[in-house]
């Protein structure tokens, strides 16, 4: 690479598109400086890729003959750390304005936390300055914008305080007037790092005209909100990418853990899909037993689909596990009118009104005592006690005790099947679960 204050005639990185920017707007300067820093570093065209997102600032890619990426607003970064993961090799800088900061908040602090080598320029003009000129993130207390008209309120963001506090190696902020800009833009490609330039400029469409801003108005903002200019914060972390490379240099060449085939060990009799619903409470391993029904399946040489429905609480509520068994492949998970239903619960029973409405004379509901009212369904009722079990069942275990004992009834599945999937692994657990199957079978 040649010295950062040489700027070279080797390599011309801008093609011949012009801008489309306003007049006086600070993205002409940023560029040329881009362009500066780029011929001055003389790298590969092809190994330098610009990535975009959607504003004035996200026009920019197309203006330079490097490889590029546009993409959606605020997602400027996830694209870049794909790309610098898959290619570390590249030069990923990303092009961004401040509407990206607040959009893509969550992929900024992201992006600092792992120290992913990205270099980051946030054209800061302080206003969405492609949609009408609504405040920002960054638009200074007091400032007056489309969405602001009596003054912004919000204290603004600290860009570089915010990622510099959460990982990032090089932190540097500015103006588009700055003359050593390009100097600074090479030095950090150089750190490979997350590496954030925060370049304050001008948006002549909306924000000077409203706020009577000017260059020295840049200068005297940086006063006002107590905030400093240059380079901000240099620390040696370890980059992302190579981190991740280095962890996962031992996996290289070796093949991937191999999936664990469930070969049939049973022959079974079903000749058609029978579609079977668990309506119990969470917490009370329903998804469990019906995982263990869709296993019993498998080693009977059947297809096997289940699709679970529980609210985001997790462990209160209903919890719901529609299987769909089949001799043949599935490819619909869903079950309006089950063969077949376990009703295990008020939780349960509350979420499978319709699907028990539906159901005929000649499909079977299995329910514990005190639920289930026959006016609910014209299926065929079957109580199941827990009670009637040979010793006292845990919550955990009364659903799966109702489960077998529903399958030994219905026939579905060969003898055996259900208790050979618990015990496929060898564990506490799978005892416990034989053995409930057993007393189901007493």
């Amino acid at each position: 690479m040649s010295d950062p204050t040489t700027i070279s005639t080797l390599a011309h990185y801008r093609n011949e598109t012009p801008y489309p920017f306003c007049p006086g707007c600070g993205h002409h300067a940023i560029l040329d400086q881009l362009g500066a820093a780029l011929s001055c570093l003389q790298i590969d065209p092809a190994k330098v890729v610009l990535v975009s997102d959607i504003g004035c600032a996200g026009l920019s890619d197309q203006y330079f003959s490097t490889s590029a990426f546009h993409g959606l607003h605020g997602r400027s970064l996830t694209y870049a750390t794909g790309i610098k993961l898959a290619r570390p090799d590249l030069k990923v800088i990303v092009i961004m304005g401040d509407g990206g900061t607040g959009i893509g908040g969550a992929h900024l602090l992201n992006a600092a936390r792992r120290n992913i080598g990205l270099t980051v320029l946030v054209f800061n003009n302080f206003n969405f300055g492609m949609t009408g000129g609504q405040h920002s993130t960054t638009t200074p207390t007091g400032a007056i914008t489309s969405t602001t008209p009596g003054g912004n309120l919000e204290r603004p963001l600290d860009i570089c305080a915010t990622v510099a506090a959460n990982g990032a190696g090089y932190v540097w902020r500015g103006t588009s007037f700055d003359h050593d800009l390009s100097e600074r833009i090479a030095e950090a490609v150089r750190a490979e790092c997350f590496a954030l330039l925060d370049i304050w400029e001008l948006c002549t469409a909306y924000y000077v005209p409203k706020n009577k801003a000017s260059k020295k108005t840049l200068t005297l903002l940086l006063d006002q909100l107590d905030l400093k200019a240059g380079l901000l914060h240099r620390a040696e972390y370890p980059e992302y990418a190579a981190a991740y490379r280095e962890a996962t240099a031992p996996l290289l060449g070796k093949p991937l853990p191999s999936p664990e085939p469930i070969a049939a060990r049973f022959a079974a009799t079903l000749e058609r899909p029978f579609h079977l619903v668990i309506a119990g409470a969470a917490g009370g391993k329903v998804r469990s037993s019906a995982r263990l029904v869709g296993e019993a399946a498998l080693l009977s040489g059947l297809w096997a689909a289940q699709r679970d429905d529980y609210p985001i609480t997790v462990k209160t509520g209903h919890s719901i596990a529609e299987l769909v068994l089949s001799p043949r492949e599935i490819h619909f998970t869903g079950a309006a009118r089950p063969d077949a239903m376990i009703v295990l619960s008020q939780e349960g029973l509350g979420k499978v009104g319709a699907q028990l409405a539906a159901m005929e004379a000649g499909d079977r509901v299995f329910t514990v005592p005190d639920l289930v009212d026959p006016v609910m369904t014209r299926a065929q009722i079957t109580i199941i006690d827990p009670k009637a079990a040979p010793s006292k069942l845990a919550p955990g275990r009364v659903s799966l005790y109702c489960v077998a004992r529903a399958l030994r009834d219905l026939g579905i599945l060969p003898d055996g099947a259900l208790e050979a999937a618990a015990t496929r692994r060898a564990s506490e657990l799978s005892r416990e679960n034989a053995e409930t199957m057993r007393w189901a079978s007493v």
